[in-house]
């Protein structure tokens, strides 16, 4: 596995040369940054690029730079990667150029359909060529009745296509966890019984165009979501960190599935900064630093839970997945997935 495939300790930039990050959960939450993000990664730009991939489609790309900018993290639109650009490279296969779009979303991705050269409507009366669906919110009822009413025939019976930006389930704010574009787009499709096409993460080309616009070729991506930011990096071949400072908590890093495990696992982004410890394995024991994890048949054993609870939660993470078997079938210890990491 490369989540501790290094022979010595080494940090986790270590021959990085762009650092791509989520930014919902990892940089901010709401309108504040999280704790630590904003010097960490400044300090990690000031020796490679720093670029920004995010599945949120209520801002432009030049809002969000003016915000990581103002929150001290100077930053400009083109390096922000939104999924509504995604939508738009995707969109562009699909229908002729200049058609009319019917837009669910706010003014990011309104904002990506104009500037690709199509006309907006809000409403399914205009006889629009697509649906193009993202978060924003403002979206209620209205909107998501008038993408019901334009996706009403399937497109294998000559439907028009129906485009979400992403479909995350949940979004961290200020002040706290609330529900994402998946839960409208799952509205949507309830609805009228058709599937969106994804066009932001987990899907690869919004990563493929991130690294095509950094030029990057040793990048790492960091995330707070195993579904859509890990999943998505492991698909595009990149390294990825899972930041414990947003959605996913250390019980669902525990339970990951093969393509759902991350590189590297923070506590915060501090520790891309620090040598990352490696797993030293002997006849079933997991060592990290000094926390020792066994698996004796069906029990998740703790030997030693160490100094910090980061490492125990990657021994554990490591001895579990070694195994290849689905965290229900063990008896996991409650220490190993207690939660003292920061979240919004």
């Amino acid at each position: 596995m490369a989540l501790f495939g290094r022979a010595r300790p080494s940090t986790p930039l270590e021959d990085v040369d762009v650092v791509l990050a989520d930014l919902d959960g990892v940089v901010y939450a709401g309108a504040g940054a999280l704790p630590y993000a904003v010097d960490s990664l400044a300090r990690a730009g000031a020796t490679r690029r720093l670029g920004y991939i995010t599945n949120n489609a209520s801002r432009t790309d030049a809002s969000v730079a003016d915000h990581l900018s103002a929150l001290g993290l100077t930053t400009r639109p083109d390096e922000v990667v939104t999924s509504p650009q995604a939508a738009m490279r995707l969109l562009a296969t699909l229908i002729p150029a200049a058609s009319t779009v019917l837009v669910v979303g706010g003014e990011g991705l309104e904002t990506e359909v104009r500037k690709a050269g199509f006309a907006v409507t809000r409403s399914a009366d205009d006889a629009p060529a697509a649906v193009v669906q993202g978060f924003a919110p403002e979206v209620g009822w209205v909107h998501l009745a008038e993408a019901a009413y334009a996706l009403a025939v399937p497109e294998s019976e000559g439907g028009i296509p129906w485009i979400a930006t992403n479909t995350d389930w949940t979004i961290p704010q200020a002040r706290g966890v609330a529900p994402g574009n998946g839960t409208l787009v799952s509205a949507v499709h309830t609805a009228v019984g058709r599937l969106a096409t994804v066009a932001g993460k987990p899907e690869v080309p919004i990563f493929e165009e991130a690294v095509a616009r950094f030029g990057a070729q040793h990048p790492l991506f960091l995330g707070d979501r195993l579904d859509t930011d890990i999943l998505g990096a492991n698909r595009a071949g990149i390294a990825s960190a899972l930041v414990l400072t947003g959605i996913d908590r250390p019980k669902h890093l525990l339970a990951a599935a093969a393509d759902h495990q991350p590189t590297y696992i923070l506590g915060d982004l501090r520790e891309l900064h620090e040598p990352y410890p490696e797993a030293r394995i002997r006849d079933g024991l997991v060592t990290v630093r000094d926390a020792r994890v066994r698996i004796d048949g069906p029990d998740v054993q703790i030997l030693a839970a160490g100094d910090r609870p980061i490492d125990l939660l990657r021994a554990g993470a490591r001895a579990i997945w070694d195994t290849g078997r689905a965290i229900y079938g063990f008896r996991v210890p409650e220490l190993l997935y207690a939660d003292p990491f920061h979240r919004p």
